[in-house]
């Protein structure tokens, strides 16, 4: 009899206390949780502003974001939205994105997917709305960008997108650049 409650009291205490890891566990996990959505609910309202954090962070290039990126970065995203991501690869402007991811949800979750990627820009080739892409451009200046054209070099074309931006955006849209 005593032993059959010595083994039933330590079976509570052993419950108790893994009951307690994980209660302390879901706790913590809920911390990072509310911090991530604050943090993906903080994204900037409009696409153009850069992240709040102290370094200037890149969106995913979405000629290039692996699988694991594109649903570790872009909230609600699915398997089947990646798979649409990439069979349209690479997209040459962003107009194109949205035409092509358009047929399968609403302009306003495509305009979602914008705060988390970027169709990479060329100096030479892109269009406004591309251009447009790097935080504190507007459209006027991305006209203008446009005009100047051709660039004979990146850095022609940095120098006067320098003009135009910050220089945090500036450090933005050098990331945003077609890789050569």
């Amino acid at each position: 009899m005593f032993l059959r409650k010595s083994i039933h009291v330590l079976s509570l205490v052993t419950f108790a206390i893994t009951c307690s890891f994980l209660v302390a566990a879901c706790g913590s996990g809920n911390t990072s949780l509310q911090t991530n959505t604050a943090t993906s609910t903080a994204s900037p309202a409009a696409t153009t502003a850069p992240p709040a954090s102290s370094s200037p962070k890149a969106k995913l290039n979405v000629n290039n974001a692996t699988q694991a990126e594109l649903l570790s970065t872009i909230p609600g995203m699915g398997n089947k939205m990646v798979h649409e991501f990439e069979e349209y690869r690479p997209y040459k402007s962003i107009q194109q994105f949205r035409k092509e991811i358009g047929k399968y949800v609403d302009q306003g979750q495509v305009a979602e997917y914008e705060k988390y990627i970027f169709v990479p820009i060329d100096e030479n080739q892109s269009d406004a709305a591309t251009l447009q892409q790097i935080p504190g451009l507007e459209a006027g200046e991305a006209q203008e960008l446009i005009a100047g054209r051709p660039y004979a070099s990146r850095d022609a074309f940095v120098a006067k997108l320098g003009e135009k931006v910050s220089a945090d955006d500036l450090a933005i849209a050098k990331t945003y650049m077609v890789q050569r």
